[in-house]
């Protein structure tokens, strides 16, 4: 009969891990719904903002190009990395943590490598080795588009000074609640545009093109972090409702093993009881 109860208080066990998978599945859900819709509606902007820069950036000399864009040997590299609060969501935050890693190890081996972390996990892992300068992992508990402008015009700062000579950032890009990407952007200096953009429409500028430029980089690099960000939050809520649901499945399938040995072990308890009784009242017939 012990083995009976011990049977029993791990089906209770189960079932009780079941009903918590099963309700964070719901809440990521419908966590999932919003987040999916806000970056949904912001990527066409973002990226219209990037083609309206690159169109009117295309034709300018270099002795206008921006300070964002400036080329430097590369010494110093600051990685931005982006992961959640909360764990419970698979593979999502050891994907970009192992990244960040192998990004310093491989693609900037031998140089000064810092982190800034958006997310208490990375904070937590790459703290123990690393030099993390700053973590912004409050940036989640209110997600809005100032929040992060901060972060994004600290980085711009930290650049334009020279304490680093190249921001990259890792983080996970929502493709559906199954499917999420794990990106590497080259944030600073801005990338150099690719081939030749050919523009139509014959502008006017005012003030001059020049100085169009200037204002848009910033607000540029500004909404490239918050979708960034955006993206990451999307993801996380994703890959927590899909590990939550792949929880749930597998507790039930734990559950009705455990059912069905229970039924087994409790049919072989009565069986031999059933045989005691009969042997002992042979006994007594003879």
């Amino acid at each position: 009969m012990a083995n009976l109860k011990e049977i029993r208080n791990r089906i209770a066990s189960v079932s009780s891990t079941m009903q918590i998978t099963s309700a964070m599945k719901m809440v990521s859900a419908a966590k999932l719904k919003k987040a999916q819709d806000a970056i949904t509606a912001m990527r066409p902007y973002s990226d219209k903002l990037t083609e309206l820069l690159q169109s009117l950036s295309a034709n300018l000399d270099a002795d206008s190009s921006s300070k964002y864009a400036e080329e430097r040997e590369v010494k110093k590299v600051l990685i931005v990395s982006i992961t959640s609060n909360r764990g419970l969501c698979g593979a999502f935050n050891s994907n970009i943590l192992k990244q960040s890693v192998s990004l310093a190890q491989n693609n900037y081996a031998g140089k000064e490598v810092d982190y800034l972390v958006i997310g208490k996990k990375a904070n937590d892992f790459l703290g123990k080795n690393n030099t993390v300068v700053a973590n912004h992992s409050e940036v989640f508990d209110d997600l809005t588009f100032d929040n992060v402008a901060a972060i994004a015009e600290d980085l711009m700062e930290q650049f334009s000074s020279g304490s680093y000579d190249r921001i990259d950032v890792v983080y996970n890009k929502f493709k559906n609640a199954a499917t999420q990407i794990v990106m590497t952007e080259q944030f600073l200096p801005i990338a150099p545009i690719e081939g030749e953009i050919a523009t139509s429409t014959d502008y006017i500028f005012d003030p001059s093109e020049s100085e169009i430029v200037e204002q848009l980089i910033p607000k540029s690099l500004k909404t490239q972090l918050y979708k960034s960000v955006r993206d990451s939050f999307a993801s996380e809520h994703g890959a927590r409702m899909t590990a939550m649901h792949k929880a749930t499945d597998n507790a039930t399938e734990l559950r009705d093993q455990l059912k069905l040995k229970y039924n087994k072990a409790r049919q072989a308890s009565i069986t031999n009881e059933i045989l005691e009784i009969v042997g002992g009242a042979e006994a007594l017939n003879n």
